[in-house]
């Protein structure tokens, strides 16, 4: 059919004699240039038609599909109609370029269907991971993984069909691939190390994007903001980007404290040696309120117990855990637990212990400021001086002594 219509085009050029050949063709040209315009023109309004009617459906990816293909398929049209132009020109001239024309159609037709199915995963991949067009998204860095590999290999095919369009031998360019891959192999292995760490983090999926991860190994910790095929960048808490190179998480261990099911209050808390009397009232009033609060999740280990006689204090020990995972929530629902603890401890007039010392001082041993100020007799120097003499020969000792008691 195209060929028929090609020829009438090719008839009516030249056996219309009002004017000169090349008006003739450049007036078929424009015609089919404009025609085209306007069949693109027209496409472009009924795929967008077609779009609004299926948007009101309930089938998300019908309305991907007719977004995906709306700009290609306009894209189609105006290939094959500037394909037919130049056609129609190529007869009537012997310029160089139009003998390309064969090739450009091919090329420009894998292009095409390539920018097609590229925008058709974009598309999907945007509705598989939106919590607004999905009751239960799916987990966004393992649909970014297919994506990337999804769109790796059609670009990868569609480069070994257009090769072999312009008339190379893919075995040929498969076995030059072969034995250059290994001459790359060696040239870039920290590259390959690297895309194969990103493999396998969307493999195993230790992190995602979003999560608080760090390493007891190496000094990172922050929010991983991507994961690439080579690089994953990590948010620091002081808001610097830090890049890792995948192949590093292959070798260290990562924390993701995101995953955490509970967060943990752990404190030694000291009472005054002299409150020794309440201590087990405390204790008891102290695991009684944390077995009561709504934010402290009864179902984990909870134990409050007296610890250990310590040098200032006697110590308890409070170890429980929140319902809460995140961090500020966290921080409030531990301040009013020790504030609790405070009021309890305070509940029996005890105290919260901190490190003292008690002095004690043999009898007749006084301190330099004690001494009254009619002692001193200003008559008797030489008996004055023998005891100044005496009290500078004297040894005071004192035993220190460590207590609990808070003077």
């Amino acid at each position: 059919m195209i060929g028929d219509v090609m020829a009438m085009v090719n008839g009516w050029i030249e056996n219309f004699g009002l004017l000169s050949e090349a008006w003739r063709v450049g007036i078929v040209v424009f015609a089919l240039v404009f025609g085209t315009a306007t069949v693109a023109y027209i496409v472009s309004h009924i795929i967008g038609a077609l779009e609004r009617k299926f948007s009101q459906t309930k089938n998300l990816f019908d309305d991907a599909l007719l977004h995906a293909a709306r700009k290609p398929v306009v894209a189609f049209v105006w290939l094959q109609g500037v394909y037919w132009a130049a056609e129609v020109a190529h007869k009537y001239s012997e310029a160089e370029i139009f003998k390309a024309n064969e090739s450009v159609l091919q090329i420009g037709f894998i292009f095409v269907l390539v920018w097609s199915v590229l925008r058709l995963i974009k598309e999907a991949e945007g509705i598989l991971v939106s919590p607004l067009k999905m009751k239960e998204p799916m987990d966004y860095t393992t649909v970014n993984a297919v994506s990337k590999l999804s769109r790796a290999v059609v670009i990868i095919t569609a480069v070994l069909i257009a090769m072999q369009s312009l008339g190379y031998s893919i075995s040929g360019v498969l076995a030059f691939g072969g034995v250059g891959g290994i001459a790359v192999g060696f040239a870039a292995k920290d590259l390959l190390a690297n895309f194969f760490g990103g493999f396998i983090i969307h493999l195993d999926r230790p992190f995602k994007v979003g999560d608080w991860v760090r390493s007891p190994d190496r000094n990172i910790e922050g929010t991983v903001e991507h994961i690439g095929w080579r690089l994953t960048t990590i948010r620091t808490f002081d808001k610097r980007p830090l890049y890792v190179p995948n192949a590093t998480f292959t070798t260290i261990a990562v924390e993701n404290p995101s995953r955490m099911s509970n967060r943990r209050i752990y404190e030694t808390i000291g009472i005054r040696y002299a409150d020794v009397g309440q201590m087990a009232a405390i204790v008891d009033d102290i695991k009684a309120m944390l077995q009561h609060h709504e934010d402290i999740d009864s179902d984990q280990t909870l134990i409050v117990n007296f610890l250990a006689f310590n040098a200032s204090s006697l110590d308890i020990m409070v170890y429980t855990f929140t319902k809460t995972t995140q961090w500020v929530p966290f921080h409030e629902i531990k301040q009013d637990v020790l504030l609790k603890i405070s009021d309890i401890i305070e509940g029996y007039g005890a105290e919260v212990a901190f490190p003292t010392r008690t002095l004690h001082l043999p009898e007749g041993v006084r301190l330099s400021g004690s001494q009254s100020d009619g002692s001193a007799d200003q008559s008797g120097e030489a008996s004055s001086g023998k005891s100044a003499e005496k009290s500078q020969n004297r040894q005071t000792t004192g035993d220190v002594e460590d207590s609990g008691d808070s003077e």
